[in-house]
């Protein structure tokens, strides 16, 4: 019997519950606009630290930006033990349920389906100017400079990219350290896209947030990466070309993470993905990612919704083993 909070069981056995309530319900809109959502009250405690502390040299820059971080981590992170104690004084099962609920709101697998199945419609019925639109939604880089093969790369490189740090990193923390771990993995996270840019503005005091963002999403990138190379030999895509990919093209990425899930799916799909992109009419310098065609299409951005979500599956299957392993070996 499972017994929250304490060990990998009680916090794999939230995962679970958790990953099962967000496929199946996702985050509710009308919750959404009734309170908004954990990664929006987030956001507007890193703006309103942004605008408080980021001034001066840069030196000052950066160690007000590290005081921002810890700031932002204590703000997030106390309050998800405090709920997390409370939560198991109610015992087992209620504890599971509630902290299950929570958690809930932290991974994005139903979310990040819609929002590129979006743009794969869009460019369906709509055409480029629809497919524009919609990839502006969930890309940074200028929708104006994309043909249509560029907004289908850019889908697919979201997808694979969210996949790992919206879904298989804030489980990873929450297997392993339950509401406080997923919660302050998404304060770092949204820190990082916040404030963690090599812009003027940003480069000194978004350092702490851009670099540690780096560490916390290491081991889930790779894992998202196999993730997908698992998810592409279950559905008859070249897992063989997944792992390749990986193992030639993730070092190179610009990101030390992204590279992994990225070229994982175009090497899967036999695309070249990544590149030399443009954001606010800059163009920043990257590796390629897979040595496949460059002309994606719609089709494309099908078949990698198909291997996501057969990723997802793995995933969730992947939490019940180890959960049903820890609870054997708990006796």
């Amino acid at each position: 019997m499972v017994h929250l909070p304490g060990t990998f069981a009680d916090t794999l056995a939230v995962l679970a519950v958790a990953l099962g309530i967000e496929a199946a319900a996702g985050y509710p809109d009308a919750l959404y606009r009734a309170a908004g959502h954990p990664v929006t009250w987030i956001g507007r405690l890193i703006a309103a630290l942004e605008r408080g502390l980021n001034r001066g040299s840069a030196r000052r820059r950066r160690i007000a930006g590290c005081a921002a971080l810890a700031c932002l981590l204590a703000a997030v992170g106390l309050p998800a033990l405090a709920l997390t104690v409370l939560a198991g004084l109610a015992g087992p099962l209620p504890a599971l349920l509630l902290l299950g609920l929570l958690c809930a709101s932290l991974p994005a697998q139903r979310s990040l389906h819609q929002h590129v199945a979006a743009v794969e419609k869009a460019l369906r019925t709509g055409g480029l100017e629809a497919g524009r639109r919609a990839v502006a939604m969930i890309v940074g880089r200028d929708p104006e400079r994309l043909d249509e093969p560029a907004v289908c790369r850019a889908a697919i490189e979201s997808l694979s990219e969210n996949f790992s740090d919206g879904i298989v990193a804030p489980a990873f923390w929450i297997g392993g350290l339950g509401l406080p771990g997923g919660a302050l993995y998404k304060a770092i996270n949204t820190a990082d896209s916040m404030i963690g840019h090599r812009t003027p503005r940003y480069e000194a005091f978004g350092w702490a947030a851009a670099r540690l963002d780096d560490g916390v999403n290491l081991p889930a990138s790779r894992l998202a990466g196999l993730l997908i190379a698992g998810s592409a030999l279950l559905r008859g895509a070249d897992a063989r070309g997944a792992l390749r990919a990986m193992a030639r093209d993730a070092p190179r990425h610009r990101s030390p993470n992204a590279g992994w899930p990225e070229s994982a799916m175009a090497g899967a799909l036999g695309l070249r993905l990544a590149g030399p992109r443009v954001y606010d009419g800059t163009l920043v310098p990257d590796a390629h990612m897979g040595d496949g065609r460059a002309e994606a299409t719609a089709d494309d951005i099908a078949r990698a919704l198909a291997l996501y979500r057969t990723a997802c599956w793995l995933q969730g299957g992947l939490v019940l083993g180890l959960l049903a392993l820890s609870l054997a070996l708990a006796g």
